[in-house]
């Protein structure tokens, strides 16, 4: 059963009955709106990035995007880029090996950004998903409402409490075309 998580919700990544999840799935997906014009609606490209910081006590650790489809250490990868929006399901996906993170690194901050600097007003039914990658459920799903002049998203973080894992729905708009110039807004969630 996935849950509809509301900004700022936080939830366990533990399986029921004990034990944690070893892999997961970040998706993130979006649309781009239809313009309206003088002969019909058209769709335009929206070249959204997702890109994934991993920080060790605050200090950024290692980072995961379109030009870095893997960490350093081989435990997060990223799926590829997608320029367009086009199409259902996840545009972009990064897979988390939760089992494999070093220690030292305490959280991973999901970021997506506007490459062409288009904003959230041109941009519809986006949303961030954890999966469970061996059984390809949807676990949870923070769907972002309305538009807004930013170009850029904090979406979610996971985060070590103790031996678990957790996920942080943040949905905190931010300015940037690519993670390093959302970085501060980033950080504040490390």
């Amino acid at each position: 059963m996935t849950v509809s998580l509301q900004k700022g919700q936080r939830i366990s990544l533990q399986k029921p009955g004990g034990g944690g999840l070893a892999v997961v799935r970040m998706g993130l997906g979006w649309d781009a709106v239809k313009k309206k014009g003088f002969f019909g609606s058209r769709e335009q490209d929206i070249d959204l990035d997702a890109s994934v910081v991993l920080f060790a006590d605050h200090q950024v650790a290692d980072v995961v995007y379109f030009g870095q489809l893997t960490s350093r250490d081989g435990s997060v990868r990223h799926t590829g880029d997608n320029l367009t929006g086009a199409g259902d399901g996840d545009d972009e996906s990064i897979i988390v090996d939760l089992s494999r993170v070093p220690v030292h690194v305490t959280s991973l901050v999901f970021t997506v950004s506007s490459f062409q600097g288009q904003t959230f007003n041109e941009v519809q039914n986006a949303f961030c998903r954890v999966v469970d990658e061996s059984t390809n459920q949807e676990l949870a799903r923070y769907t972002l409402t309305g538009g807004g002049a930013h170009t850029g998203m904090v979406m979610a973080r996971l985060y070590r409490h103790g031996q678990e894992w957790k996920l942080n729905a943040i949905g905190e708009p931010s300015q940037g075309r690519t993670f390093q110039d959302m970085l501060p807004a980033i950080a504040a969630h490390a």
